[in-house]
């Protein structure tokens, strides 16, 4: 399944509600479980964003439309990024070479 890096930041609503945060993470796995989305880490961080979430979705579709679910509720905005791995990079090389 495709993997997708996803840069979170709170808005004013969420970082008024930070207590929630960890809460919120849950919901936001069991949410996107039901769109067949798989969060595989979620994370905390320091710097320009406040959250990073790594998900595999079976299509970009399915992993916008889970973002615009989580999107909706207010507490976050993102930035998303298709990520690629060792084996689909491998063979996105083997295309570009011919």
């Amino acid at each position: 399944m495709p993997t997708y890096v996803t840069l979170l930041n709170w808005t004013d609503q969420g970082i008024r509600n930070f207590e929630d945060t960890t809460q919120r993470a849950e919901a936001f796995a069991a949410a996107t479980q039901k769109l067949g989305v798989k969060l595989l880490d979620f994370y905390w961080t320091v710097g320009p964003y406040d959250l990073l979430a790594v998900v595999e979705a079976p299509d970009d579709e399915t992993a916008t439309a889970a973002l615009l679910q989580v999107g909706a509720l207010g507490n976050v905005r993102s930035t998303t990024l298709r990520a690629f791995g060792r084996d689909e990079m491998a063979r996105i090389i083997a295309k570009a070479t011919g």
